[in-house]
């Protein structure tokens, strides 16, 4: 049974006599057009997934890679002279765009988080931060530490590299996990549509042997049912893709504070992407039900 134009036709148009071949409800009927439509719903997820982890990488990977913090730790009499002998170094550094030492109100508001409102900071011994800011060429993170360390002996350079590449890492394993979600669900959704193809061609059995009797063949009654579960599986998807892009819609947006979590969903063109899992599941459909009357109407000769 090898596919033809014919086919693709017969998808559109149809037969009414060979449709009646296939039940039009029952439980067939139902476990395809739930199985498409539950798939369908959460392959919309697992794209939202994968896509918003992509972001986040590039985000995170951009963000990190293009600034770097100074931190200088000496007694307080020393410590604004060797913060301005840093600055001084940092601005005669190729591929550094800014540098800029944080405020006694910058400091203390990212200890809060950690220490609360009510620490008294400023009676700790807290180190200088300067935050370094790259061009698009880059600086050379070796050397300059080189330098802060015979100029400026209390200085210690992070560039983020220990924070960078874990973070960066995960992002993109999440985003991999997504989209092999996204295999494992529709792999899960041919499994349930071959199913409910064998049991309607094994209930149907008697009929396809009338059918042969007078003539019919085995690509006659195969289309039938390649038809319907197709249709079937297009409308459970196209109901399950529609729910999806709707739970999404209802998500948090992306905020500052809020993190990953209020950034799973779509931006931009990505919006679009879902609109691809309604014909992608009657592709699956297709050739699952396919398969599945081949290999039954082979079984009942």
């Amino acid at each position: 049974m090898k596919f033809d134009p014919a086919q693709l036709l017969h998808l559109v148009v149809g037969d009414p006599q060979a449709d009646r071949v296939v039940p039009p409800s029952g439980f067939t009927a139902k476990l395809t057009l739930f199985s498409a439509g539950v798939m369908a719903f959460l392959a919309v997820f697992a794209l939202a997934l994968s896509l918003a982890s992509g972001r986040l990488a590039a985000r995170w990977s951009d963000e990190l890679s293009r600034s770097a913090t100074l931190r200088i730790s000496a007694p307080s009499d020393q410590i604004a002279a060797q913060t301005a002998a840093a600055l001084r170094v940092l601005d005669t550094t190729a591929g550094v765009a800014s540098a800029r030492g944080l405020t006694a109100e910058e400091q203390r508001a990212l200890l809060e988080p950690w220490f609360g409102p009510d620490m008294p900071v400023d009676t700790l011994p807290i180190p200088q931060l300067i935050e370094i800011i790259e061009d698009d060429n880059g600086y050379d993170p070796q050397g300059l530490r080189h330098r802060l360390a015979a100029e400026v002996p209390g200085a210690v350079l992070d560039d983020h590299t220990r924070w960078r590449r874990p973070l960066v890492g995960a992002a993109s394993r999440l985003k991999t996990l997504g989209w092999l979600s996204i295999g494992l669900i529709f792999a899960a959704m041919a499994a349930m549509i071959t199913l409910a193809a064998n049991a309607a061609l094994a209930a149907n059995a008697q009929v396809i042997q009338v059918l042969r009797l007078v003539g019919a063949r085995d690509i006659y009654i195969a289309r039938a049912f390649v038809r319907r579960f197709t249709l079937r599986a297009l409308t459970g998807a196209f109901i399950g893709t529609t729910a999806g892009l709707v739970a999404v819609a209802l998500l948090p947006s992306a905020q500052e504070a809020g993190g990953f979590l209020t950034g799973l969903g779509f931006a931009g063109v990505h919006w679009l992407w879902p609109l691809v899992i309604p014909p992608l599941a009657a592709v699956v459909a297709f050739v699952a039900t396919r398969a599945a009357a081949q290999t039954t109407l082979k079984g009942l000769r």
